[in-house]
């Protein structure tokens, strides 16, 4: 095992079941496809938003955040922040940096709630080390993490014309907004706000950063971390939404599935057995095969060629 830390999608049914096989009981993610307050006040509780976007690589942090304020004097004790010292783990530090500020609201779990009491008194890149050093968070965060025989994401240096994408998270801590990015030198406070007041407050935040990118730039991505929804639905007798939930819940389980496994023997399989059939009906078959094969593709190639010089 190389110890590495894998890349993971933001994807609702991937943060859900990392977060439960982390221990931690009643939560869920949402995808929110708008930022509409009103759509996510309706998901309530939320506890916290985790946002993705991408991250210029040439840009590294300031003493001033372009949004918000730095708030270098809340005590490691009353707010738990962790700098990011590896690559790779900031979705998993995200969605950390939400559930390990809300052990008031949050059944977090016997492992959770022993790795945050260790690191209580720990400053900020303490706390990133004793995080990425964590054999149970680093092994169920690569458990969802899409099986490739091709690439060694341990390896892997991004240069400046890559596209690298970045997590981060937003949610009310004792009475104020807080962002939490693990490359910031400290927590950054969006003023006062209430669990209440968090959709409200929070979208607006998110948008002035959107606004800043190219307005043809739409690769964002935005989950919800909110209670089981199939609590909410029991609450209210709604069996037609339990339903729906159950549903989601095993479309997600079958996906991370397939996301654990690699189709490349299989499909090797599968292209050596049609190759064996066409070698017993004949060198005359196969080889004609192999040329309508080639006819087809030349033909979308210059079909392909026309659209282009069309457009």
């Amino acid at each position: 095992m190389s110890g590495g830390w894998n890349t993971i999608e933001s994807d609702a049914g991937v943060f859900t079941y990392l977060v439960e096989n982390l221990g931690v009981k009643n939560v869920q993610f949402e995808e929110l496809i708008s930022l509409d307050a009103e759509f996510l006040r309706q998901q309530s509780p939320v506890y916290g938003v985790i946002f993705l976007f991408k991250y210029p690589t040439g840009e590294r942090p300031t003493g001033v955040p372009r949004d918000g304020s730095f708030d270098r004097d809340v005590a490691d004790e009353d707010l738990f922040f962790a700098a990011q010292t590896i690559q790779n783990a900031c979705g998993t530090q995200a969605l950390l940096s939400v559930l390990l500020n809300k052990e008031d609201e949050i059944d977090l779990g016997p492992q959770l709630k022993e790795f945050k009491e260790f690191t209580r008194a720990f400053p900020s890149e303490l706390r990133g080390e004793a995080l990425s050093n964590s054999e149970l968070i680093r092994d169920v965060h690569n458990s969802f993490a899409r099986s490739s025989p091709f690439v060694d994401e341990t390896q892997r240096i991004a240069t400046e014309d890559d596209d690298v994408y970045h997590f981060i998270a937003y949610t009310p801590i004792n009475g104020v907004l807080y962002e939490l990015d693990g490359l910031q030198p400290a927590p950054i406070s969006h003023g006062p706000c209430s669990n209440d007041e968090f959709p409200d407050k929070v979208i607006p935040v998110l948008q002035h950063r959107i606004n800043r990118y190219p307005a043809n730039e739409i690769r964002f991505n935005l989950l919800a971390m909110v209670r089981d929804l199939r609590i909410r639905a029991l609450e209210i007798g709604d069996q037609d939404w339990l339903y729906r939930e159950n549903q989601k819940r095993s479309a997600w389980q079958w996906e991370n599935a397939l996301r654990r496994h690699n189709f490349v023997g299989f499909i090797n399989e599968i292209l050596k057995g049609v190759v064996r059939s066409k070698l017993k009906e004949g060198g005359s078959a196969y080889d004609k095969w192999v040329e309508e094969a080639s006819s087809r593709t030349l033909a979308r190639m210059e079909g392909n060629s026309r659209k282009n010089e069309s457009g």
